[in-house]
């Protein structure tokens, strides 16, 4: 397992909940983002920072790894079967990994209206248009957004297939590595999940922390998690080749 190094530390900054946020990472660097009230939502998107069109695929993700959501352990799989970042630590246990994104309704129709012009900075943001505002920056936009990664969120499903959104599932002071195994540029959204079940608009504050933590060694807890997860490193090595 890659551990959390202190003296590895590149950058950090805070992301108020509400807020979005776009980056790239570098193969080698790992992302921690930590729930600093606890109830925190960080939608996520990836993609090939050198060929944008190669993105972070959810179906692919799930089947090779046969499971519903995301914890150590876990990869991120690109469309084109390579792995584009890996799950290396997890205090919460489980990433919602089939619900999207917050709307401008969804948040209206549950919180009211709170905009700019009125609330400022205390304005009623949702997901899909943060992230939007973000993607453009990289020349991307709305044919770009693919079903995403949703963190410290859980949703579970009963015979029925009702899903239950779970509140406080994450802790304050929770945190989870994202170790990035390609060039990826990184979007995320700490506005409220869709089925969060707050009656007041108070999505959390995310710190993020950047630092060194190297590639995927042959006794890597991701690579060895599953026979396919073997085969997605050697695709995205083969990537990196000289």
């Amino acid at each position: 397992m890659t551990i959390f190094d202190p003296t590895k530390i590149l950058w950090e900054e805070t992301v108020p909940g509400g807020h979005h946020w776009s980056g790239a990472m570098r193969r080698g660097s790992a992302l921690r983002f930590t729930d600093l009230q606890g109830g925190a939502n960080v939608s996520l998107l990836f993609y090939n920072m050198e060929e944008k069109l190669e993105r972070y695929n959810m179906p692919d993700t799930l089947k090779a790894q046969h499971t519903a959501f995301l914890t150590t352990g876990n990869v991120c799989y690109s469309d084109m079967g390579r792995v584009m970042c890996s799950f290396v630590h997890d205090d919460t246990g489980w990433h919602d990994t089939i619900c999207g994104l917050s709307d401008a309704d969804l948040i209206e129709k549950k919180y009211g209206v709170a905009n700019y012009q009125t609330h400022r900075n205390k304005m009623y943001r949702n997901a899909k248009d943060g992230l939007l505002v973000e993607l453009a920056k990289y020349g991307l936009g709305k044919p770009d957004m693919v079903a995403n990664v949703n963190l410290f969120s859980k949703v579970s499903a009963n015979n029925d297939g009702l899903l239950t959104f779970k509140s406080g599932n994450s802790k304050a002071g929770n945190a989870v590595d994202l170790r990035f195994d390609m060039n990826v540029l990184v979007v995320l959204s700490t506005a409220p999940h869709p089925l969060d079940t707050a009656k007041t608009y108070s999505p959390g504050n995310v710190m993020l922390t950047a630092w060194r933590a190297g590639v995927a060694t042959d006794n890597d807890v991701c690579r060895n998690s599953c026979e396919q997860n073997q085969r997605g490193f050697i695709n995205t090595e083969r990537y990196f080749a000289n």
